[in-house]
This record gives C-alpha cells, sequence and structure tokens, in this order.
C-alpha cells in the first residue's frame, strides 16, 4: 500500500481506490473462489473504515511534526523516533486484521496455499535480478538511485554536489542484498509453514488469530535469527543518518518544497478521515 500511495502524485488517489488495490493484490497471491470474493472484499472494507476513522488523523499528528522541524537541526534521533512512531501504526493494522486474515487463512485450500508459494517463487526472481545482479559496486549504485528517487519525491531537484553527498550517505549503510534474500524467503517459508499447520489443524478463529499475531510478531524479531537482527537495526540506524543529511543539505527552496509536499498529505489524510 505505501507502494501504491507513493505512486500517485497526492495520497489520496492510491488511498480512495486501496480496498480494490488490496484486494487485487491479494487475489494475486490466493485466486479466491466464488465464495471467498465477496466475503474478502466485504472484510477489506471493514478494515479500511476503521483505518479511517481511527488512524488517519494520526498520520496528520506525525507528518505535522515533521513539517515544523527546522530540517538543519533534524537528528538521526529524530528521524529514528519518525520511523518507530510509523512502525507502530504499521503493527497496528496488522493487528487490527488479524481476526480477518485468520478467517482467511483458514479458508485457504492445498491448491491456493501452492499459488502464494508459486507467487513468492516468481516475486523472488525478480528481487534476486534487481538485487542480486552485479558487483558491490554496481548493487550500492542500484539502491542509491532508488535513495536519490524517493529524496527528489520529498525535495525536487538536486544539485551535482547534494547528490555526491546523497550517495556518499547512501554507501555508508550496510550492504547485504545476500541476507535481505535469505531473510525474505525465511519469512515466506515460515507463513507457507504457518499456513499449511492452520489447514491441517482447523483452530478456532481465536487461535488462528493468535497464531497470526505470533507470526507477525516473529518477523519483527527475524524469527530469532541475531545476525539479521543486528544487520536491520544497524541499517536502520544508519538510514536514519543519512535521511538526517538530507535534510541538512536541502536549500530553502527544497526545504519549502517537502513543507508543502507534507501539507498535500495533510489535507488529503483531513479529507478521507472525513
Amino acid at each position: 500500500m505505501a507502494a501504491a500511495l507513493l505512486a500517485c502524485s497526492a495520497a489520496r488517489l492510491g488511498y480512495s481506490n486501496g480496498e480494490t488495490i488490496s484486494y487485487w493484490w491479494l487475489n494475486s497471491y490466493v485466486d479466491f473462489d466464488s465464495e471467498q470474493k465477496p466475503w474478502v472484499r466485504n472484510r477489506i472494507d471493514q478494515v479500511f473504515a476503521w483505518h479511517r476513522k481511527t488512524q488517519l488523523k494520526e498520520y496528520v499528528r506525525l507528518i505535522g511534526r515533521m513539517q515544523h522541524r527546522d530540517l538543519a537541526t533534524v537528528t538521526p534521533a529524530d528521524v529514528m523516533g519518525d520511523y518507530n512512531d510509523a512502525k507502530t501504526r504499521v503493527l497496528m493494522i496488522a493487528d487490527r486484521a488479524a481476526p480477518e486474515l485468520a478467517e482467511l487463512a483458514l479458508s485457504l485450500d492445498a491448491e491456493q496455499i501452492a499459488n502464494i508459494e508459486k507467487k513468492f517463487s516468481k516475486s523472488n526472481d525478480r528481487f534476486r535480478s534487481e538485487y542480486l545482479h552485479g558487483d558491490v559496486a554496481a548493487r550500492q549504485e542500484f539502491r542509491y538511485r532508488k535513495v536519490l528517487k524517493q529524496a527528489e519525491f520529498w525535495f525536487g531537484n538536486f544539485s551535482r554536489e547534494q547528490e555526491e553527498k546523497i550517495r556518499a550517505a547512501s554507501n555508508a549503510r550496510p550492504l547485504n542484498n545476500d541476507l535481505l534474500m535469505l531473510d525474505r524467503v525465511r519469512r515466506q517459508q515460515e507463513l507457507i509453514a504457518l499456513l499449511k499447520k492452520i489447514r491441517t489443524e482447523k483452530p478456532d478463529r481465536d487461535a488462528a488469530t493468535a497464531m497470526l499475531k505470533q507470526f507477525v510478531a516473529a518477523t519483527v524479531d527475524r524469527f530469532g535469527n541475531r545476525q539479521h537482527q543486528i544487520f536491520f537495526d544497524e541499517s536502520a540506524a544508519a538510514t536514519a543518518v543519512m535521511v538526517a543529511s538530507i535534510m541538512h543539505i536541502a536549500t530553502p527552496a527544497q526545504k519549502a518544497y517537502f513543507v508543502r509536499a507534507l501539507q498535500d498529505w495533510v489535507s488529503d489524510f483531513n479529507r478521507l478521515a472525513a
């Protein structure tokens, strides 16, 4: 959903079609049968109604906090605070949707679980082609280009000198795309194992919900893999340093662009919440 929103010039267009986008996305993995389709659409509508009513105003609060900062003095700790706040909000969505996802998991047949496995395999092939291609320099360049595109979304165009500073900050972050792949596959394997377990044991709705919540908590903890947890913690910290550095080098015009971009989201979220 975040990708869908960022693909639009404003949040309203992506979010207003969020129910449809979410349904298409889920269906592309599962291939719902005729009985599941209306039920899934209805549950997605319920989750979005809850989200509009309870969460969008909190997003406005978070964005407003960013708007009123002096970007020249923003610290990595400030950025990490925003990141952790946003992460908490995402986990709240997962917690709210867990009962509906549990019902969906209980309804899946063997063929649909196999469909999910096939979709994972296909998406992993694409991930490998993008992230595991080339040497270290090529992977650094690929990552930098993604960062620059995101930075331009928020600040507009950068000078060549600014771009080099952004590149240096991007390259300073830990790089281990092979570990990213391993973590990705582990998460997928754990989910497939859980879906198969639910299908075999047929727990009640509450028990299945608890199993899914435990899965979400385990993904945050990287399934107890200390090496992976250290890498992602260090990567998040280094990314916070990079984001703060981008804010520090922004010109007055770029800072104004940033504030306007944030205001567009505030205005859209306020309209959507209403």
